[in-house]
């Protein structure tokens, strides 16, 4: 056990932790959480006093299934998620809205020190949900040729994690008005304007891969016909709604369709983003502003991460 870890430094917040307004009624889920080792168990090997760690999507898991053996805890069926969720104690994980938290070792992510906790938070959830899957089908390698479908809290570290692996990448936004900041900010190569089917024919049959990031639901025949032959389509976007596949052109095209992450990839994404340099780009607010921040994220309004600085927590 890591016990306690003090996060008194950084809580990411992601779309899907749009869970209500701050009150005393409401659980409000969170994860994404980057602090301090205050004290750590006597079992534990990897931390000490002092360390910058991370804790992500997940708290536990059984540890001895098919899928905790391969280090893909996520898919452990007995998996505990950080917030909103049933320990293996009984108890109820409440997620990072706190000065502190205690955490199994196993679930705690070494924070390099050249990477600032503001910065790591967000990696922790969106960071991985885009890496995982690049390293996963061999989207990976200089020279490839990458779609990054929306430009939000995922898309733009799709972009920065894409560009330092040195891969090609275009960015597919129906907001044209983000084409300045994909390409001056991000460091994209391009950028297609998916409202726009002249600009889409020209980019036909031309990416090797696709990481869409738009929580909504949209078609994804359009972005099909944008991907080489044995193509991968990667859905990362939340959706409450389900995801119509057109079948026929995902088998003659012989693509893949997938989601996909796991502790060991985690801790490996955190160690190349200090390496490159990837940062999530955020806006810092204090724990008084979060009822604000609820009603902006709600309205898209935020660039492009919220990192709610929780050393000033009140303890009233």
């Amino acid at each position: 056990m890591v016990t306690p870890t003090k996060a008194r430094e950084a809580l990411g917040w992601a779309a899907s932790d749009s869970s209500g307004l701050l009150s005393p009624f409401t659980f409000c889920r969170r994860h994404e959480i980057a602090g301090e080792v205050v004290e750590t168990g006597p079992n534990v090997r990897k931390f000490k006093a002092g360390d910058s760690a991370g804790i992500g999507c997940f708290v536990g898991s059984c540890g001895d299934c098919e899928f905790c053996f391969q280090n893909l805890e996520c898919c452990c069926p007995k998996s505990v998620l950080t917030y909103s969720s049933i320990d293996q104690d009984g108890s109820t994980t409440y997620g990072g809205y706190s000065d502190h938290i205690v955490v199994r070792e196993r679930f705690v992510f070494r924070i390099p020190v050249s990477l600032p906790l503001h910065a790591a938070a967000p990696l922790l959830c969106a960071g991985i949900s885009v890496y995982s899957p690049m390293r996963h089908l061999g989207i990976d390698r200089p020279g490839l040729h990458l779609g990054v479908v929306g430009l939000g809290g995922l898309g733009h570290v799709a972009v920065r994690f894409a560009k330092a692996m040195g891969m090609k990448v275009t960015v597919i936004s129906s907001s044209p008005w983000k084409k300045k900041e994909a390409i001056e900010l991000f460091g994209a190569d391009g950028f297609i304007d998916s409202k726009n089917d002249e600009q889409t024919k020209t980019m036909m049959g031309s990416m090797d891969g696709i990481i869409d990031t738009v929580p909504v639901a949209h078609p994804l025949a359009p972005l099909l016909a944008l991907l080489k032959a044995q193509g991968k389509l990667v859905v990362v976007g939340g959706s409450a709604e389900d995801l119509k596949v057109p079948s026929m052109p995902l088998l003659m095209g012989n693509w893949c369709l997938i989601d996909s992450r796991g502790m060991k990839e985690t801790q490996e994404m955190l160690y190349f983003a200090a390496e490159h340099n990837v940062r999530a780009e955020v806006e810092i607010i204090p724990i008084s502003y979060v009822n604000n921040a609820m009603e902006r994220l709600a309205k898209g309004d935020v660039k492009y991460r919220f990192v709610i600085d929780v050393r000033h927590l009140s303890r009233n």
